[in-house]
């Protein structure tokens, strides 16, 4: 198996950015913390992320027959994108939206996500555990 792990606009200041919200945990600590779970599923995972929607574009659809599965958070595009919301749709991937906080309970504008109009799953405010739980969940359901 082989899984694409997306990460959108500002995930790499974590360990700096509202620590209240996002923890401690640096962006390299999540890379690493995804990677220990691929080394210990005997599965590939390639970590990407950007602060350009068009780089995120590109990638997801450079991802079509290269991945089995996509775990996206795509930071605050997720509330606003409708081409990454296309992107996912045009590559037909099993996709999974991960998100560190609970959007549900944040900001208004926030409650809203167009990767939700795409994915089979959604998990929210499990932090770093999130992106483990999406793994386990395509490995379940598709296999490796």
């Amino acid at each position: 198996m082989k899984l694409l792990v997306i990460n959108g606009a500002n995930l790499n200041m974590l360990g700096i950015r509202e620590k209240n919200l996002y923890g401690d945990g640096t962006y390299n600590e999540l890379v690493n913390y995804i990677q220990n779970k691929a080394k210990i599923e005997n599965i590939q995972i390639d970590c990407f992320q950007s602060n350009h929607e068009g780089e995120i574009v590109d990638v997801i659809q450079k991802a079509y027959k290269n991945y089995q599965g996509i775990i996206i958070n795509a930071g605050g595009y997720t509330h606003t994108s409708v081409v990454i919301l296309d992107a996912l749709k045009s590559v037909s991937i099993p996709t999974v939206e991960v998100h560190i906080t609970d959007i549900n309970k944040r900001e208004e504008f926030r409650k809203f996500s167009y990767i939700s109009l795409y994915a089979e799953h959604k998990i929210c405010g499990h932090g770093f555990q999130g992106y483990i739980e999406a793994i386990d969940y395509l490995i379940i359901k598709y296999g490796k």
